[in-house]
């Protein structure tokens, strides 16, 4: 009687302990440590890109002291973008010591998705202007489907982000990285430039050939001291005023949300 009572009790309380696990398991993997950084579930990158990425988001962690990581889905399911990147981090276990610190780019095949989940430290090195920054610079490549190459630009700002945070000046509305200009945008520039060198050049030589000049005033017309004026008076006609609305600048920073572990985030995201 007791060798079939004990295994009913533990069957039992295998029972109860599966009950308790979030109903967000049914979603997710909840990955053993050592935690990988890149988790290609919709299968975007190639065995070589994986490894490649893989050292490179480790690299950045080591360096910054940030988790830094990137999740491909097929789909979020019955989740928004915000929660399923949220609850993944959290369940997964992500999140570099005691604060937690880390961000997460999640990318949803289905529904074309992008969204950036901050924490911990994070929050503070990500802000709103400068996540909606990162996400300008990696959607060109994620709308080509140059997956890898979104990825690694993602992973390269999020250690010039957070680089910057740790120095007291995180990026912000006022002063988001400058964008490098692009080969077309270099050449029209020279263009532009030399065609004003030439018209000045030029129109000074044609000045140079001329012996009489048109004068500005019309008193440079008349002889002097044949013309005497008796009475002379100015005449108010009109008033023009332009009004010019004042731009308020935004105050930045990252404004939070609270996801189904009860811990903060951050974030910010859009569709590609």
């Amino acid at each position: 009687m007791k060798k079939r009572i004990l295994p009913a009790l533990l069957l039992a309380v295998c029972a109860l302990l599966w009950c308790t696990i979030p109903a967000f398991a049914d979603e997710i993997t909840a990955y053993p440590q050592p935690l990988f950084p890149l988790i290609d579930e919709a299968d975007l990158l190639s065995d070589s890109e994986e490894a490649q990425l893989s050292a490179l988001l480790d690299g950045v962690r080591e360096r910054t002291e940030l988790d830094v990581v990137v999740v491909t889905v097929n789909s979020t399911g019955m989740y928004s973008p915000m929660e399923y990147a949220d609850d993944f981090f959290d369940y997964s276990g992500f999140g570099y010591g005691d604060g937690r610190d880390g961000v997460l780019l999640l990318i949803a095949m289905e529904s074309r998705d992008w969204w950036i989940s901050t924490s911990g430290y994070g929050i503070r090195a990500f802000t709103d202007a400068g996540i909606e920054y990162i996400g300008e610079q990696i959607l060109p490549d994620l709308s080509g489907g140059w997956y890898a190459d979104a990825f690694t630009t993602f992973a390269q700002l999020c250690e010039e982000f957070v680089v910057r945070a740790r120095a007291g000046d995180p990026y912000d509305v006022h002063n988001l990285p400058k964008e490098p200009l692009n080969p077309g945008s270099v050449a029209l520039i020279s263009l532009v430039v030399g065609l004003i060198c030439a018209l000045i050049y030029t129109g000074k030589l044609k000045g140079d050939l001329k012996s009489v000049r048109r004068q500005v005033a019309a008193r440079d017309y008349v002889r002097k001291g044949s013309l005497q004026m008796r009475r002379t008076q100015d005449l108010y006609l009109y008033r023009s005023v332009r009004r010019v609305a004042r731009q308020t600048s935004s105050s930045g920073g990252s404004s939070t949300h609270t996801s189904s572990s009860g811990r903060s985030h951050g974030g910010g995201g859009g569709r590609f």
